[in-house]
């Protein structure tokens, strides 16, 4: 196992400002039917009937985006709601609730731009079904002048298995696909629309669907689909992972295999569920609530992929599992650091290809927000480019030339921001 211990990264000066993102809307030039005017046929100009064609078809593709943008807003209110049923009313998580909201509201400025970006842009496929339950679905981010054969990235969220929702890739997405890579950010079934079982089934699914069917997006399917989960969703995509292999090698023809992932990375997840049950009941994540999401106490070591590890009986299926890379910030407190370090142990001692980077100073939320949206070289963002693009010249030589990105929040309002997190 390779551990890398990362210093904190000071402020960078910005050295120069990204282009900014130009978001445009898809057109769909159907031509208009001629009116009668004053008893007979206006005449057009040339090439106005085109004209007219593209501006109402413009805007009727705004129209069914503010419709999508009200019905996500809809149900993002009402996975919040469900949310404080479940954990209830009280001191506590009024003052979390408003801290999160103080929160929300710091880094606004970039959450405005990213939302334009992924309900406008004609990069953005928004929702595309990959299966038979209402949240089976997911999101592609295709760079501009997609080539056949890019790269391809898996995504799954967090949210404590309760708030999780593909559209919180959308930062993510955005960053990699400037980078020629595609990216699917795989939504699932929460809590209590299902529980945990259902969460790696779902996860599984969309997995399957990139694999099958990424070609026809100008996706690598046979060699170049890589897995991110972070957080809950790092659970969950390394519980999928350890699944397959461990079906693979009793059952075999699966629509999906393992040996199709070529990497995956894990970025501030939790692996012994077993361990971390009482630290999210102390954090306010309640017992009851989490050993439901976890199908009871007698399952958590079942759906805990480092004692699924630790198992001789799995050692061939550990074999099976592609290069892991594990991110953790060592001021996590939602998630302590010793959870990738663990499961790096696991790993390692079983055979596995792991490595461990771990960032001095940085929160659950400094990874995958708070950096991003500073702008300038997020070290964990380049870490995974330079993995994706291993040996490919071409994409490194691009990547070197590629533009710096483009500050979205103040720095002032990132630095109140962590210190308000909630989480």
């Amino acid at each position: 196992m390779q551990q890398i211990q990362l210093p904190t990264r000071e402020a960078e000066e910005e050295k120069q400002k990204a282009p900014s993102d130009v978001a445009s809307s898809n057109s769909n030039s159907e031509s208009e039917p001629l009116f009668p005017t004053n008893g007979g046929i206006r005449r057009r100009a040339p090439g106005e009937s085109s004209i007219s064609g593209r501006v109402m078809s413009r805007r009727r593709s705004f129209g069914r985006d503010v419709q999508h943008a009200a019905e996500e807003t809809f149900l993002l209110t009402r996975l919040t709601l469900i949310l404080l049923r479940y954990l209830g009313i009280g001191y506590r998580w009024i003052m979390k609730f408003l801290a999160l909201c103080l929160y929300a509201f710091l880094l606004m400025p970039g959450f405005i731009q990213v939302g334009y970006y992924y309900f406008f842009s004609s990069q953005v496929r928004r929702s595309v079904v990959y299966g038979e339950e209402p949240r089976n679905r997911l999101d592609l981010y295709l760079p501009l002048n997609a080539n056949d054969r890019m790269p391809v990235v898996a995504f799954i969220t967090g949210g404590a298995w309760i708030i999780g929702y593909k559209a919180w890739g959308a930062l993510l997405g955005r960053r990699l696909a400037e980078r020629g890579i595609i990216v699917a950010c795989i939504d699932y079934r929460n809590f209590p629309q299902g529980t945990i079982s259902e969460m790696v089934e779902d996860a599984s699914q969309g997995i399957s669907f990139v694999c099958n069917n990424i070609a026809s997006f100008g996706g690598d399917p046979s060699s170049r689909i890589y897995l991110i989960g972070q957080s809950a969703g790092a659970h969950i995509a390394s519980c999928t992972l350890l699944n397959q292999a461990i079906k693979e090698c009793s059952e075999g023809g699966t629509s999906w295999s393992v040996s199709q992932i070529k990497t995956y990375f894990g970025i501030s997840g939790g692996y012994n569920i077993v361990n971390l049950v009482d630290h999210f009941h102390n954090r306010g994540l309640y017992r009851s609530i989490f050993l439901s999401i976890m199908e009871g106490e007698e399952s958590l070591s079942a759906f805990s992929p480092e004692l699924l590890v630790r198992k001789p009986s799995n050692k061939h299926a550990v074999s099976l599992l592609p290069r892991i890379v594990l991110f953790h910030g060592t001021n996590d407190c939602s998630i302590p650091s010793s959870a990738s370090k663990d499961f790096a142990d696991a790993l390692t001692a079983s055979g596995g290809l792991v490595d461990l980077i771990l960032y001095e100073e940085k929160t659950h939320t400094d990874l995958f927000l708070q950096d991003p949206l500073r702008g300038g070289s997020d070290q964990l963002l380049e870490t995974v480019i330079a993995v994706i693009h291993e040996g490919d010249v071409s994409a490194c030589a691009k990547d070197v030339e590629a533009p710096v990105a483009r500050r979205l929040v103040p720095e002032w309002m990132l630095m109140l921001a962590s210190r308000v997190s909630p989480f």
